[in-house]
């Protein structure tokens, strides 16, 4: 898949909101904190003039904010989870808006969980996998932060982290926003996801530039 072009497509802060078109759709979740922001921006190309938000403040992202892409998908960046400075009741009102929305019979193709590589993957993520898998929604997993693991710690942390989530080592998707490492498979893995209706682009050259192009963004409240 080439990136052609991205734009804000719009916020929606309610599990029952409209939807800001009739596009499919793949997901980006994972815990507060374990670098989605920075990964969506690496995925895209918008480095510079950012598309996701990257914020010192974990949990700051309380809505799902929705980018198209190509005008032929939506990435939907869901709130983060798990932060424990927010409030108990701000996190079950994310939950409760990730799960509702996720019920809806929305084009949702599958999910890309994102789990920090340097960590031992969380209860949530282990309920937010179950989840997905009750509601039978296709489900990748990222390793975040790779380039912050020595050689000799990756293959023990992907291990432990295979195990933990009960699936093979092969299965988990490495990636590093530092160095753009499991880029490439990472969007070839969206065009599994997507199928015909994704549109993928083969040839050509998809580093377009940050002037080219005039995304916008979420409301700041909404962003992380």
């Amino acid at each position: 898949m080439k990136i052609r072009t991205v734009e804000y497509a719009g916020t929606v802060a309610q599990a029952n909101g409209p939807v800001p078109g009739d596009l499919p759709q793949v997901a980006f979740s994972g815990r507060s904190n374990v670098g989605k922001s920075s990964l969506i921006n690496t995925l895209l190309r918008r480095t510079r003039s950012k598309v996701a938000r990257v914020s010192a403040t974990p949990g700051k992202t309380q809505a799902l904010n929705f980018y198209r892409v190509n005008d032929h998908f939506f990435l939907l960046d869901l709130p983060g989870f798990g932060y424990a400075k927010v409030p108990k009741s701000m996190r079950d009102q994310w939950k409760g808006l990730i799960e509702g929305y996720m019920r809806r019979p929305v084009d949702l193709r599958g999910v890309v969980h994102l789990v920090d590589s340097r960590r031992n993957p969380s209860d949530q993520d282990l309920q937010m996998l179950d989840f997905l898998a009750q509601l039978g929604t296709p489900t990748l997993v990222v390793l975040t932060k790779v380039d912050k693991l020595k050689r000799s710690e990756r293959k023990k942390a992907f291990a432990k982290a295979a195990d933990r989530l009960g699936v093979d080592p092969e299965q988990l998707l490495p990636f590093s926003s530092k160095t753009g490492e499991g880029r490439e498979v990472l969007l070839a893995a969206l065009d599994e996801l997507l199928g015909s209706d994704g549109h993928p682009v083969e040839d050509g050259d998809d580093t377009v530039g940050d002037v080219d192009l005039d995304v916008g963004g979420p409301p700041e409240e909404y962003t992380a």
